[in-house]
């Protein structure tokens, strides 16, 4: 199970704890007498909602403001409203730093080097999807050493980097990579980092994703945010049924997909197919983490749930993971197999093409349970077996759901 902070966490909690440099600010609520006080001092502030969803740019609202009273008033109307259909748990301000350009950084756990990789590109303050690869440098970091500041010089410098902000800006990407490795996150980006030619750096819009199931997540001593929601019957029914037993992982999060219905198995690697799937237009219904060995009941009743809620609407069904160390692959592939036939035997037939990829303990066994479920069903599938890397499986699953939807006539209802 993973939980998200945005960046007010990162500015009330982790900021100076990692020795990161990153603007002053004020949240709410906030005195008036302090607002003017930080407004006479910074010249600027820029007002933001503290919400998980991204493009709050491009929704309107993160406004710069250089009066403490329409500062006021915009802290009240951004905390109340909703972005990307999410509702902020408050509104907050930062000064406005300089800036003669712009970085962009991510550590996240790749799945083709099976170890976490740093990403860095001058192109900050945009979406990394759209910078060509050739303006991006990505590292892969061996997890006993850690990221070391000649590393993270060398990205900067096949980017044309070089002098003393190379060097100084080095040093903040290895405390970025402390962060990382000793709170147990799984994915973690500042977007942009601000630089100006004097060397001033700051640490400006942050986004991360922990792993609840990491005790490193336990030990931090956060105060950690609660963010209003509005579960969906699907994820509420699949959080009783999480909670109704200790044996595996039935962790879902819905998306709002209508193309890809993934059954996701490993953790992080979830996050990467997701996000795989999402960078190809695959359109993924919901974000899964399966696994953690359950019992066949266990499996069948949460496949039979995602089943129940999705499978009918539906362009492709994914089921993927990486190579499973204690979980039985044909314990949990024949309790999706038999949930799969349930479902179609009680609401009807469907047509949609099957993509798997999966390795552990009983594989061949699992492979020939699901082959028999699916071949009875008449449905069309391809198996991937534990030597194609993830992000390869999701790539062809996002085509090739793309190009079944379209010999059908667009998205389902």
């Amino acid at each position: 199970m993973s939980r998200r902070v945005a960046e007010l966490t990162f500015l009330e909690q982790l900021a100076a704890r990692f020795n990161l440099p990153a603007p002053d600010y004020l949240a709410e609520p906030v005195k008036q007498s302090e607002l003017r006080r930080k407004l006479e001092k910074w010249k600027t502030g820029i007002v933001k909602p503290d919400v998980l969803s991204g493009k709050r740019g491009k929704a309107g609202t993160i406004r710069e403001v250089t009066d403490p009273q329409r500062a006021m008033r915009l802290l009240k109307q951004l905390a109340a409203t909703e972005v990307s259909a999410q509702q902020p748990r408050g509104a907050y301000i930062v000064q406005a730093v300089p800036a003669d350009f712009e970085i962009f950084t991510a550590i996240t756990y790749n799945s083709a080097s099976l170890s976490p990789s740093f990403t860095v590109s001058l192109k900050g303050g945009m979406d990394i999807e759209s910078v060509p690869e050739e303006e991006k440098a990505t590292v892969a970091v061996n997890v006993f050493q850690g990221l070391n500041a000649y590393q993270a010089s060398e990205a900067l410098s096949k980017l044309g980097l070089d002098g003393k902000l190379n060097s100084r800006l080095s040093l903040c990407f290895v405390n970025l990579w402390d962060m990382f490795i000793s709170t147990g996150m799984r994915t973690c980006e500042i977007n942009p980092w601000r630089v100006t030619k004097a060397g001033d750096i700051w640490a400006c819009d942050f986004k991360a994703t922990f792993d609840e199931n990491n005790f490193k997540t336990h030990d931090l001593g956060l105060d950690w945010p609660e963010y209003p929601t509005a579960k969906t019957p699907f994820e509420e029914e699949m959080d009783a049924w999480d909670a109704a037993s200790h044996q595996g992982q039935a962790h879902v999060s819905d998306l709002g997909g209508k193309r890809i219905l993934p059954l996701l198995f490993g953790g992080g690697a979830s996050t990467i197919v997701v996000e795989t799937l999402a960078m190809l237009d695959g359109d993924p219904i919901f974000l899964s983490d399966f696994g953690g060995n359950p019992p066949y009941e266990r499996m069948k009743k949460t496949a039979a749930i995602c089943f129940d809620h999705h499978l009918h609407r539906c362009a492709l069904l994914l089921i993927l993971g990486g190579k499973a160390n204690n979980t039985l692959i044909d314990v949990t592939f024949s309790a999706i197999g038999d949930a799969l036939q349930e479902c179609v035997d009680e609401k009807g037939p469907v047509s949609v093409p099957v993509v798997i990829g999966r390795g552990g303990p009983h594989l061949v066994q699992g492979f020939a349970a699901i082959k028999k479920t699916l071949e009875n069903l008449r449905l069309p599938y391809v198996i991937f077996g534990p030597d194609t890397p993830i992000t390869l499986v999701a790539e062809y699953a996002a085509r090739l759901a793309a190009s079944s939807e379209k010999l059908r006539g667009g998205h389902r209802k």
